[in-house]
């Protein structure tokens, strides 16, 4: 059997689509971090929820370093609205 494809749209339940996000968020972090490890690059990688809640990534300190720099412009441009909370 062969997985279906979906179609990329908006998740219209809720609930439904905070598993969606949080399910996917994982799996791109899984991702960069193999990105990292195989090929030796360095990777920040930040993702805002729907409510402006920051997770981030980063291969290295440097790379920490930058997404808070991203965030706070982020936040001066008022993309923003919530505080930091960093996911493991």
């Amino acid at each position: 059997m062969t997985r279906q494809k979906i179609q990329i749209k908006k998740i219209e339940n809720t609930a439904a689509r905070q598993v969606t996000f949080s399910k996917r968020r994982r799996g791109l972090f899984k991702k960069a971090h193999e990105l990292s490890t195989l090929c030796d690059a360095e990777i920040a990688l930040l993702v805002f929820s729907a409510t402006g809640k920051l997770f981030e990534y980063s291969s290295t300190r440097f790379a920490i370093s930058f997404s808070l720099f991203y965030y706070a412009l982020a936040l001066s441009l008022g993309l923003v609205h919530m505080r930091i909370s960093a996911c493991s």
